[in-house]
């Protein structure tokens, strides 16, 4: 017998993951793989890849190579760029202040905390070391963003 839920699975916009640590990406990926809510994930290593990315521009003209994420989770210590830049390009940019942005990240430092909430992140998670918890933290993101918040149409 299958079971068919009464419940309809919401189709989610790709997912934006700027992280330069492979170990990391490949970590956070994993867990995000697990749930049936994530569709595409999306991936650029440091801010100026992403701002290519989100303006579409370099390498990332076409629609397709760079669609609209549904949701971007940053890292603040990127090369290059950084990710407060890139959280505040975003956020001062009429058609991308919209994508809920949420910083994942090492830096517990309260100046860092504080800034990033002053330009406007939408949640700010400092990764754990611990691996049960880090994959309770990332459950808990998705559990959040993709059942039970509304986010816009972007």
């Amino acid at each position: 017998m299958t079971y068919i839920s009464p419940f309809p699975i919401k189709q989610t916009p790709p997912l934006l993951v700027v992280e330069d640590s492979n170990e990391d990406f490949e970590t956070l990926e994993r867990f995000l793989r697990r749930s049936p809510l994530i569709g595409s994930i999306q991936r650029c290593v440091n801010g100026d890849q992403a701002l290519a990315f989100l303006y579409r521009t370099g390498r990332y003209t076409d629609p397709q190579s760079a669609p609209r994420p549904g949701m971007i989770v940053l890292d603040l210590n990127l090369p290059g760029t950084d990710g407060r830049e890139v959280l505040h390009r975003i956020k001062q940019d009429h058609n991308l202040k919209r994508i809920p942005v949420v910083v994942f990240t090492t830096s517990n430092n309260p100046r860092d905390i504080e800034d990033c909430y002053q330009y406007g992140v939408n949640s700010y998670i400092i990764k754990p070391i611990n691996f049960a918890q880090l994959k309770h933290d990332i459950q808990t993101l998705v559990n959040y963003w993709f059942e039970v918040t509304t986010l816009p149409d972007l």
